[in-house]
Parts: structure tokens; C-alpha cells; sequence
């Protein structure tokens, strides 16, 4: 089985043409920031000490500015600038990796079967998660082929209503909110036609700096005067529950500075505040949990797989929900931080899932 890895990569160029090795400076500065010590940095990427140093005074003749600061008894410290690539290379993997995923897997299909003249390959389409990720990355490991394509919630739900896919991921909140979060999806699922697996229950909740410096403790503190919002795009099943829980708050959406300003992932909007770009953000504990932020539960919601009622005795699906339900999967999802795998791999039908 094929596998394509697409990833972004900077480019830094002088007006001569002349280029810095951005990818190897960040690796570096990275390296640096865990260990405190270039030569250590250096040796666990298999560089030199004459060729780390020679890389780092080449970006700091062209930025103008220290990337270090090398002071005895302390090792080396990123300067502001320093921290200041570091984050927006995390930026950029967190934003567009999920999309350069996508790609790489459509890429992946299309040329196996070309390639091989190989049978359908089930199509996943689904909001952007951890245990997604984990599903496609044990899938993969098993050779088991899919085509993934990253897409909000209400978008997976139709396309999979309009025969583009046959898996569609989607998340509803557990409580008070499950009702009117369910209705966003139901006219898109048929009680005769769909079903669903479980998948996994998740924690949200708002993500602020580390040590919560500017005291947030709820919804009511995003009308707080200066306080920085970022949100999730319109359509994401995240999107869907900030709306509702405003709601309930009586906030309207123009008290929230930021409001507007959105990323596409719940890794960017972890990776946007841990670089202070905003104060606050909302999506799942394990993004909070790996960018090294203060996290604030809310509440827990579902996520799902919706496809088709016969799935299981579709040849090109059995494989997928074989390894969806196996006890390494389920084990792999319990070890995400806010994520609980007790019920993964249980099939309901739509009616069962919400009472509809």
C-alpha cells in the first residue's frame, strides 16, 4: 500500500537569492529551548557543534537580531524572536497539517488504485480530532487503506446523505445541549438508511496561558474589556456548541472580542494561544493538554462515526471497524488526555443514539 507524507516547509531567502535552512533552524531552536544546550541540540539531530553554531550566526546576520542567549550557570535561552519562530512554526503544522493530511490520503487512493487497479477504498470524512488521527495512524499500520478527508461536522454528515462518503464524523455534547446539537445533523441521517459507531466521549472546555495569568474561570470572562477571543469556524460541530453556550450565558457574539477571528483545528486554536496571539480558546482537553495550556472544562459530548446500516457487511468497510472496535484502538483512545474510550466501537442505531 502506497503512503504519502505531505508537510509545510519554510522557505527564507536574502534578495541575492541565497537561502537559510529554515527547517533545520527550527528543529534546532526547538532542540535547544528542551535541552538549554546547543551542543546536546546538535547531537540529538545529528549535526555538528560547528555546523548548529555556523547555522544559527547565518539567521541572526540575516534577521538582525539574537536567536540565543548564552549566559554561564544557565545554558542557552530563546530570545523573544527565537520563541517567536518556534510558535509560528507550531502554528503552521497545527493549521495546515490536518489539510496536507487530507490531501496526502485522497493523493494515496487515487494513485493506488491506478497503481494497482485496486477495489473501493472506503471514503472518512470528519471534523478534525485526536482519535480520528490515531484511527487513521493504526489503520495505516495494519494496511488497511482509506481515504481521509478532513471537513466540519455538518459537512462530513451531508456528504456522507449525498453518497461521497462512507464514514462521516461528527461530535454532539452530552446534557442540556444534546437535543439541539442532534438537530443540526438528524435531517442528514436516516433511521433506516445510517447508523452509527461510537467512536469516543471527549472533553471541551476553554484554553488559557499556563498558570491562568489573567484569572478566566468561565464563559462569562469573554466580555471581559482587552480579553483576546479565537474561535471556530462556522459549520464545526465546536462552533455549534460555543454558539449554544453563549447562548445560555445570555452573551451575545459581538460582546466577544475575536469572535470573528477563527482557525480550523483544535491544535491552532491551542497553538494561537500558546503563542499569546489571543487569551482564550475553546476546543478539547488534548490540545490544551499538548501546547501546555491551563484548561477549563465545560461539559463532554460524543463523537460518532454515521454510515451506512449495512457497513458491517460491506467487504471495504469490515476491515475499518474491525480495528475501530479492537482493544488496541480503544486502549490507543483512553490515552488521550480528556478523551474516555469505554464505549468505542459500540454500533447504535440513529434512534438509539438520541432518543430520535
Amino acid at each position: 500500500m502506497l503512503s504519502i507524507t505531505l508537510q509545510p516547509q519554510w522557505r527564507i531567502s536574502q534578495d541575492d537569492g541565497s537561502a537559510l535552512d529554515a527547517n533545520t533552524l527550527l528543529h534546532l531552536l526547538a532542540a535547544v529551548q528542551a535541552s538549554g544546550s546547543i551542543s546536546q541540540a546538535g547531537r540529538e539531530l545529528d549535526l555538528s557543534y560547528r555546523h548548529a553554531w555556523g547555522l544559527l550566526q547565518q539567521a541572526e546576520a540575516l534577521f538582525g537580531q539574537a536567536l540565543l542567549v548564552r549566559g554561564r550557570g544557565r545554558g542557552s535561552v530563546l530570545t523573544e524572536l527565537g520563541e517567536k519562530l518556534i510558535w509560528a512554526d507550531a502554528r503552521i503544522g497545527a493549521r495546515l497539517q490536518p489539510l496536507l493530511d487530507s490531501l496526502a490520503s485522497e493523493l494515496q487512493g487515487q494513485l493506488g488504485r491506478v497503481q494497482r487497479r485496486q477495489r473501493a477504498v472506503p471514503r472518512l470524512h470528519a471534523s478534525h480530532g485526536f482519535a480520528v488521527a490515531a484511527l487513521c495512524e493504526q489503520l495505516a499500520a495494519r494496511q488497511v487503506p482509506v481515504e481521509l478527508r478532513y471537513r466540519n461536522s455538518l459537512e462530513a454528515v451531508a456528504a456522507l446523505a449525498q453518497g461521497e462518503c462512507e464514514l462521516a464524523g461528527f461530535h454532539v455534547p452530552l446534557g442540556e445541549f444534546e437535543a439541539a446539537a442532534a438537530q443540526r445533523y438528524l435531517p442528514w441521517l436516516q433511521r433506516d438508511q445510517h447508523q452509527l459507531v461510537h467512536l469516543a466521549v471527549r472533553t471541551q472546555g476553554l484554553f488559557v496561558a499556563a498558570g491562568n495569568p489573567l484569572g478566566i474561570h468561565g464563559l462569562d470572562d469573554l466580555t471581559r474589556h482587552g480579553l483576546r477571543f479565537v474561535n471556530r469556524p462556522e459549520g464545526s460541530g465546536t462552533r455549534v456548541l460555543t454558539d449554544l453556550l453563549l447562548q445560555r450565558q445570555g452573551i451575545a457574539p459581538r460582546a466577544v472580542a475575536g469572535f470573528e477571528n477563527t482557525e480550523l483545528t483544535h491544535a491552532a486554536v491551542a497553538a494561537y494561544v500558546a503563542s499569546g496571539m489571543a487569551d482564550v480558546g475553546i476546543g478539547v482537553q488534548t490540545a490544551a493538554h499538548r501546547f501546555g495550556l491551563h484548561f477549563i472544562p465545560l461539559l463532554k459530548e460524543r463523537y460518532f462515526f454515521a454510515m451506512p446500516a449495512d457497513a458491517i457487511q460491506r467487504d471495504e468497510l469490515r476491515p475499518v471497524l474491525t480495528v475501530l472496535r479492537s482493544p488496541a484502538f480503544r486502549a490507543r483512545v483512553a490515552a488521550l488526555k480528556g478523551y474516555e474510550a469505554a464505549n468505542t466501537g459500540e454500533v447504535l442505531s440513529v434512534r438509539e443514539a438520541f432518543a430520535a
